[in-house]
Order: structure tokens, then sequence, then C-alpha cells
């Protein structure tokens, strides 16, 4: 059995048909990477997983489990968390106070950023500023230190490496793989540089 599994996925934006038969399976602490152009339904599929845009037939399963048909609440207590596009952060708080909102309430909140400044040192540098004053890369690196801290088994990131300089995209590829040992990853990556990290 597949940590993950998507059997014969159907999923439509209105009359469009853009997931046609996806079948997927991800292992448990595996980094798996979505490739393509734009367009062909990397970021569908995640939401697809995370019932965002549910599909109209097929299956999706974790753990055994189909999550077809339940709330994405119920998706996220299962243990899926999902970092979109665009570095969603609390801009005006802190990097330290946008990682604490992140930590489960029964995790070590001093654990958690301390895993998260290993993770990203830069981050224990930058902990007291606010987060909408970071370059472009370490909001990218506070995102995603917020989704490996978090509560989760599985964690879906759409296209971390978007617009970011050579030497982040090593960081961030260097981070997901060392994550892979405490959470499965699924990534969507349009950037070969990304790729190439994830495979080394």
């Amino acid at each position: 059995m597949s940590f993950l599994e998507l059997e014969d996925v159907q999923t439509y934006y209105g009359q469009s048909h853009i997931l046609q038969g996806v079948d997927l399976e991800v292992d448990e602490g595996e980094v798996v990477a979505l490739l393509g152009r734009n367009g062909v339904g990397k970021t569908t599929t995640i939401r697809s997983i995370l019932q965002l845009t549910p599909p109209r037939s097929g299956d999706v399963r974790f753990r055994g489990e189909s999550l077809v048909g339940t709330d994405t609440h119920e998706v996220a207590e299962a243990g899926i968390g999902w970092i979109p596009e665009g570095r969603r952060m609390f801009a005006r708080l802190s990097v330290e106070e946008n990682l604490r909102a992140a930590v489960p309430n029964a995790t070590d909140v001093d654990e958690a950023l301390g895993t998260a400044y290993d993770t990203f040192p830069i981050l224990s540098e930058r902990q007291g500023q606010r987060a909408g004053t970071l370059s472009g890369g370490q909001q990218q690196m506070l995102a995603i230190a917020r989704g490996l801290i978090g509560d989760n088994d599985l964690l879906l990131i759409d296209e971390p490496s978007e617009g970011l300089a050579p030497q982040i995209v090593s960081d961030v590829g260097r981070a997901l793989l060392s994550a892979s040992q405490e959470v499965s990853i699924d990534v969507t990556a349009g950037d070969e540089r990304l790729r190439r990290h994830l495979s080394a």
C-alpha cells in the first residue's frame, strides 16, 4: 500500500477536463516532483489531493483511506500540509511569530524553531524582522520552514523555486531532501535547477 495514491483521477474546472486519468504513488519518506510546463495540471493535481478541486471520478487515497468527498480541514487533520505558490505568510508579523503560528499545540516550540533555523540559518539572523520586508528568497524559505514544522506527514509544495536566485534554489533543494527523512514531500517543479537538486 502506498502512502499516497491517486488512481484514474479525472478533475475538471467547469467543462474543462484538466486531469485525465492521473495515476500517482508516493511512498513514505519519498520526494516526488511533478514536472511539466505551465497549464498541464501540476497545481490541479495538488488541489485534487487536498479536495479543493475534488475529482469527478477516480480515487485519492492517503494511508489506504479515500480522501474523495472529505472536507479540506479533514485532509489537513489527516496529516497533509500545503505550501501554495506565492509565499503566503503574515507580512506584518516577525519571522519568529510566523514560525510560532505554524507550530501545533502539542509540539515543543523551541525544538520546532530550532528545526526551522537549522534548515534555513538566514531565518535565525532575521527572526525579529517583519516577514513582509524579507527578500523573495527569504520569504520562500519562511513559507517552507512553516510547512516543515507543522504537524504534517505529507507536504505538498507548489513551485517552491519560482523566481528564486540559483543559490536560494540550491538551499531549498537541500532543505527538501533533508526534510524527507521526516515527512514525505510532493513538489510541483517547473524549474530545471530544482529538479536537479531533488534528484541528486
